[in-house]
């Protein structure tokens, strides 16, 4: 089985937007998905960490994923997060998002259990086998406290034809290396931390699950082409504009940190979902400080 070719290229971990009654706001998701897509993004993942998957019920889940099927029309792929408590519930998600129309999967740990290699293998094992679509394993042990090494990766990749990508959150840009020796190209390799892009790319990753590409498309896109084009120091200068955004993606409060950015560019709402709650006092005055000297400074500021 070839390897789907939308793994290649700037893939938004897309925000959940919110009205101010809590509810989903699908009319902006749907606009928000297609300007992703104008700016250059190659496909659109929710439901994973960014887009608040663990304050979201399966039908809000559903719904989201209708929303963003029938808004791109075929234009590009939904690739949704697909994580729950149970394997049996992270299974049935897979299949509905399938039969919604859905193009993959991205594979997750489940939320709060973290056990060991035989447990974790049979959970996503499962959650891969549940269909024929595509699928990218989500390696962030930070956030999940599962670490899949290269080894396991190998392993899982021998069995299922249809695990095609890997997005690396572990922060270590050794391990496309590790996974590259092992697997050659059988896996594609995405960024999954937006600080580590321009080093990810560099140690062989074809494509970047974004996070800021949600306040910053088009400059995110890119970054990506530099990088992946001319190496670090095609993508010097765009990259040291950017990084103090992108450092936002890898702190605990990144999900209000970005949507923060979203709003303050007016791509977005800053609205979180409880437990969450928006940014307040001097934590928000020193993300607005960073957030307003890349403003001041962006690239084409004064044009």
């Amino acid at each position: 089985m070839a390897n789907a070719t939308f793994w290649r290229g700037v893939i938004p971990a897309i925000t959940t937007p919110f009205n101010a009654d809590g509810s989903i706001d699908h009319d902006f998701l749907g606009r928000h998905a297609n300007t992703l897509i104008d700016a250059g993004c190659v496909g659109i993942v929710p439901l994973g960490s960014l887009g608040e998957a663990a304050t979201l019920s399966f039908d809000d889940k559903l719904a989201i994923l209708r929303t963003l099927v029938k808004a791109l029309d075929g234009r590009a792929p939904v690739i949704p997060g697909i994580a729950a408590l149970s394997t049996d519930e992270a299974v049935r998600l897979a299949r509905e998002a399938q039969a919604i129309g859905c193009a993959g999967l991205m594979v997750l740990p489940p939320y709060v259990y973290s056990t060991d290699w035989r447990e974790m293998k049979a959970h996503v094992s499962a959650v891969i086998a549940a269909t024929d679509l595509p699928c990218m394993l989500y390696n962030n042990p930070v956030a999940y406290k599962t670490d899949f090494v290269p080894e396991q990766i190998a392993e899982l990749a021998a069995q299922h034809a249809n695990l095609q990508a890997v997005k690396e959150s572990s922060a270590d840009v050794r391990r496309f290396a590790a996974i590259r020796a092992l697997l050659a190209d059988r896996l594609d390799l995405l960024v999954g931390m937006d600080d580590a892009i321009v080093e990810g790319v560099a140690m062989g990753a074809t494509g970047w699950i974004a996070g800021l590409v949600n306040a910053y498309p088009k400059e995110s896109v890119r970054l990506f082409e530099l990088a992946r084009d001319g190496g670090a120091p095609a993508a010097a200068e765009l990259y040291a504009w950017f990084l103090p955004l992108l450092r936002l993606d890898t702190v605990p409060k990144f999900v209000q940190l970005i949507k923060l950015v979203q709003e303050r560019v007016g791509l977005g709402s800053e609205r979180v979902r409880a437990p969450r709650l928006v940014l307040d006092g001097a934590e928000r005055a020193a993300a607005l400080a960073v957030i307003e000297h890349a403003i001041a400074v962006h690239p084409n500021a004064g044009r």
